[in-house]
C-alpha cells in the first residue's frame, strides 16, 4: 500500500467534483452545498459531461451564481460526454487537495456537510482510502412506494456509492481512477471500491448524511436499466465471477431472466416447427416466469392502474433485454484481462 500523505500535511482539505449533464436538480445541489456550515472545498471541479459541441454553458449560469461565495472556488471542465467515470477522471485530474469528494448533481448534502465531511477525514485512520457518506432516500409516507421508488432507495443501503464518497486523492491516483469502460452510472464505483480495497487500503462509513431525492423518470425506466448488465459482465471479467459477494451487491435475477427467455424463444420456434404441443409447454413456462416476476414488483408497490400496466409489460420486456445485454457486454468484454493482470 502506498500513497498515504506525508508528516506534516493537511488530512483534512478537499476538493468537491461534481459530474454532470446539467439537469435540474443541479442548482439545487449547489445551493445545498454552499449552504452547508463547516469550512468550505478548496476548490469545487464541476465536469461539464453534455456530448456534442452544442452543450450552451450559459445552461449553468444560474447554477453556479448559487456558489456564491464558492464561486471563485469553482472550475468547470468539460468532459466530451463519455459518461461519469471519465467524468469524474477528468475532476480528478484538476485536483490539488488531499481529499477528492464525489457528489452526483442530484443529490442535496445537508445542513452540516461541510463541518461532519471534516470530521469524518480527520479522523479516517492512515491506512482509510476512503470514507463514505451516508444516503438518505426520501420516500411518500401517504401510500406504498414504486417499483421505481423503491429501486433508488435502495442507494441507502449500497456499497461504495459516488454520490456522496471521499477518496485520498493519492489513493485515487495510484489505482489509475475510474474505469473509464463503465459508460453509465452503474458499477463504476464498485470497480474503484474493489480497487482500493485489494491495494490493502479500507473503506469506512461517515457520519455525515446526504439526501437522495427520487427524481422523476419514465415508466419506462426499468427497461433503459437492463443496459447495466453488460456491466455485470465487465465486473465479472475484472473481479471473478465472485466479484457479487466481495461488493456486497444483491445477486440480480439474470439467470431467471435468461431462463425466461429461453422458454419464450422455444415457444416461438417450436410453433413455428409445427410442434404446438411441446411449444405450449415451453410457453406455459414463459408465462408463469414472467406472472412471477410481474407479481413481485407489483405486490410490495401502490398498485394504481399505470404502476400495475407499466409492471405487467415491462415484466414481459425486460428478461430478453437483460439477457441480450448480459450476452452483448460478454461478447465485448471477453478479451478484459482480471484488473490485477494490468496493474501488474
Amino acid at each position: 500500500m502506498t500513497g498515504t500523505p506525508a508528516t506534516g500535511a493537511p488530512l483534512n482539505g478537499y476538493a468537491v467534483v461534481v459530474p454532470t449533464l446539467v439537469r435540474d436538480t443541479l442548482a439545487d445541489c449547489l445551493a445545498a452545498l454552499a449552504a452547508a456550515h463547516g469550512p468550505g472545498p478548496d476548490e469545487i471541479v464541476l465536469v461539464d459531461d453534455r456530448p456534442g459541441p452544442d452543450a450552451d454553458p450559459a445552461d449553468l449560469e444560474h447554477p453556479l451564481t448559487v456558489l456564491g461565495d464558492l464561486r471563485e472556488r469553482t472550475v468547470v471542465l468539460r468532459s466530451g460526454g463519455r459518461g461519469p467515470a471519465a467524468a469524474r477522471n477528468t475532476g480528478i485530474r484538476a485536483v490539488t487537495a488531499p481529499w477528492t469528494a464525489f457528489l452526483d448533481d442530484d443529490v442535496q448534502v445537508g445542513p452540516h456537510w461541510r463541518d461532519q465531511l471534516v470530521q469524518d477525514l480527520a479522523e479516517a485512520p492512515p491506512d482509510t482510502g476512503a470514507v463514505q457518506g451516508v444516503i438518505a432516500v426520501p420516500l411518500p409516507g401517504e401510500r406504498p412506494p414504486t417499483d421505481w421508488e423503491r429501486g433508488t432507495a435502495g442507494l441507502a443501503r449500497a456499497q461504495w456509492i459516488t454520490a456522496d464518497m471521499a477518496y485520498r486523492t493519492d489513493v485515487l491516483k495510484q489505482v489509475g481512477g475510474f474505469d473509464e469502460r463503465f459508460t453509465r452510472a452503474f458499477r463504476e464505483d464498485a470497480d474503484l471500491a474493489l480497487r482500493v480495497l485489494d491495494e490493502g487500503w479500507r473503506i469506512r462509513r461517515g457520519r455525515r448524511t446526504t439526501r437522495h431525492p427520487v427524481r422523476p423518470a419514465s415508466r419506462w425506466v426499468s427497461l433503459k436499466q437492463q443496459r447495466g448488465n453488460a456491466d455485470d459482465a465487465l465486473m465479472r471479467r475484472l473481479h471473478g465471477p465472485e466479484w457479487w459477494a466481495k461488493a456486497v451487491a444483491p445477486k440480480g435475477r439474470i439467470r431467471r431472466h435468461a431462463v425466461i427467455t429461453a422458454a419464450g424463444a422455444a415457444a416461438v420456434a417450436l410453433a413455428a416447427a409445427g410442434r404446438p404441443r411441446t411449444a405450449a409447454v415451453a410457453g406455459l413456462g414463459w408465462a408463469a416466469g414472467t406472472a412471477e416476476f410481474a407479481w413481485a414488483r407489483i405486490a410490495p408497490g401502490p398498485r394504481t392502474r399505470q404502476e400495475v400496466t407499466t409492471m405487467l409489460v415491462t415484466s414481459a420486456l425486460i428478461p430478453p433485454a437483460a439477457t441480450w445485454h448480459r450476452l452483448s457486454g460478454l461478447w465485448r468484454h471477453r478479451g478484459a484481462p482480471a484488473w490485477r493482470e494490468v496493474a501488474a
